[in-house]
């Protein structure tokens, strides 16, 4: 196994503007085969924006999801990678032939698609359902898997993804700026966004504190160094719909270290070296080798009801809870 250079990106994206989303990440895409990425990874809905879905009809659902893998936007992006010779991964709303819908992410080469995964715990319209297994694949020699934003707050997923082989995890999201119970929470001011050039002090305050990436780093270290694997977060910035995003797009190696981050208050996308040593020398490795399932297989197998809410969405009477 060779090293593997691999990019994550941030941008702001356009809701429901595909072209103009698929013409971003065409530029980044290039932009990360510049900087020597051999993969490069961009946030959740990427290609179709994200947070205005809250509010489509299933129709209108319908309208914007795509066929995978025959739909544009895929070929859009089979395109990107073949004319930067780097490997994609996206997200989009996919349609099956039922008028089926589904949160999806996928990987393609210059050869096509290469991994489709569906999100497991969706809930941005509530006509989405959620996807029903786990994905690894081969990429370049490495064993990789995907878990889309909420998914990662259920932490067996992330250990299932890595029991299953995965040496690196691709973690697309659109977060952090939300109100919710905990203490710090909250939607940022967009005026602060607006503002970014004469004052990028206030911004990158709000963007680095609890509403954002303190409140990321109390979670996202500990899912690579638990699991000992490679995590590849993207997020957005600026605007999506009405909510401020604040990007800080990371890899972060086993021992839960940040390999590199996007600082920059727009689009941007960073590149950072995978070595296959750190897999074994970290700790999570270790702990994963000296688990008792013996222990704990009926306990984590016992019957359980799924019941998810997400505060921000409370008294949304087009969203799922």
């Amino acid at each position: 196994m060779q090293n593997l250079k691999i990019a994550t990106a941030q941008f702001e994206n356009a809701s429901g503007d595909k072209t103009y989303n698929l013409g971003v990440i065409r530029s980044l895409s290039a932009k990360a085969a510049q900087q020597g990425a051999q993969v490069v990874a961009f946030h959740e809905c990427s290609i179709t924006g994200y947070t205005f879905a809250r509010n489509l009809s299933k129709e209108q659902m319908l309208a914007i999801a795509e066929y995978i893998p025959e739909g544009e936007s895929v070929q859009a992006l089979t395109q990107i990678a073949r004319d930067n010779d780097i490997a994609v991964l996206a997200g989009l709303f996919e349609k099956d032939r039922d008028d089926q819908l589904f949160k999806a992410y996928v990987c393609v080469d210059k050869n096509g698609l290469v991994a489709k995964y569906r999100k497991l715990h969706p809930f941005i319209n509530p006509h989405i359902l959620p996807g029903n297994e786990y994905v690894v694949f081969d990429l370049l020699g490495w064993k990789c898997g995907i878990l889309i934003c909420y998914d990662n707050n259920v932490v067996e997923n992330v250990r299932a993804t890595a029991l299953l082989g995965a040496d690196v995890i691709f973690m697309p999201h659109v977060t952090m700026m939300t109100p919710s119970t905990r203490p710090g929470a909250g939607f940022a001011d967009p005026a602060l966004w607006a503002n970014r050039e004469n004052d990028p002090t206030s911004l990158r305050l709000e963007f680095d504190g609890l509403k954002g990436r303190a409140w990321l780093m109390k979670w996202l270290p500990a899912r690579a160094y638990d699991n000992g694997v490679y995590v590849v977060f993207s997020n957005p910035i600026g605007m999506d719909d009405d909510q401020l995003k604040n990007g800080c797009s990371m890899i972060l190696d086993p021992f839960g270290d940040v390999l590199a981050e996007c600082r920059v208050l727009g689009n941007d996308v960073v590149t950072a070296v995978c070595t296959p040593d750190k897999l074994k020398q970290a700790g999570g490795h270790r702990y994963r080798n000296a688990r008792r399932p013996d222990l704990y297989r009926d306990i984590l197998g016992q019957e359980h009801t799924p019941e998810q809410k997400v505060v921000w969405l409370n008294g949304d009477s087009s969203s799922s809870k």
